[in-house]
């Protein structure tokens, strides 16, 4: 029993200095700045088409005597 814990304790020890270096590093490179903005902005893209290409397709949906004018 004695002999696991001599073994077990500093692994466990490692683990969590582990954990917490790399929660440091995150944290310090940027990792948790701006969680919702990217979510946010897809929802926020602009799905109304181009005048130009609107004009380009009503010009196209007419019959050719139509677009003679």
């Amino acid at each position: 029993m004695e002999g696991s814990l001599l073994i077990l304790i500093p692994i466990s020890v490692l683990l969590v200095l582990l954990i917490v270096g790399v929660l440091w590093w995150a944290a310090r490179s940027g990792q948790f700045d701006d969680m919702e903005g990217p979510a946010h902005a897809i929802l926020m893209d602009d799905d109304r088409p181009k005048p130009e290409a609107k004009a380009a397709e009503t010009d196209a949906s007419q019959p050719p005597e139509a677009r003679r004018e």
